[in-house]
């Protein structure tokens, strides 16, 4: 699977873990940047994961920040990006079973690596169920 991944500054630890486990399971990843702790603004890491993942570059992305919100606020302004902040391993279900979520966010600062890891999985896994859910997903994107 191509994965395109980005954090800024408050992301970048949980993203090299991350990325690690991507590695250890042969997914194909591009990473984005930042590339250290050096403060970054999160939008020039958002826009260009979002913009490859809507040319369908890749099948998903990740994106991390302190919080998640900041990042995925930036990501969904990319037409054809369906960003979702997960917190727990529910919320990455429904992400992607009700919604078609294609670019995962996640709180660098609000989830252990653990927590990280295990919504990973699961956002990867899950399949978008379709049916109600299409109608409403389509309406999104008008």
């Amino acid at each position: 699977m191509k994965i395109a991944i980005g954090s800024d500054h408050g992301g970048y630890e949980l993203k090299e873990y991350l990325k690690k486990y991507l590695a250890r399971k042969r997914h194909q990843t591009t990473d984005f940047g930042t590339f250290n702790h050096d403060s970054v603004d999160y939008p020039d890491i958002a826009k260009p994961v979002g913009r490859s993942v809507a040319k369908k570059d890749y099948h998903f992305g990740i994106l991390i920040c302190g919080t998640g919100i900041g990042i995925c606020i930036a990501a969904n302004k990319v037409p054809g990006i369906r960003a979702a902040v997960c917190h727990n391993v529910y919320t990455s279900q429904m992400a992607r079973e009700h919604n078609d979520a294609n670019v995962l966010c996640l709180g660098g600062r609000v989830v252990t690596k653990k927590m990280a890891l295990n919504i990973l999985k699961i956002f990867l896994k899950t399949k978008f169920a379709g049916g109600r859910h299409l109608r409403r997903v389509r309406k999104i994107g008008r």
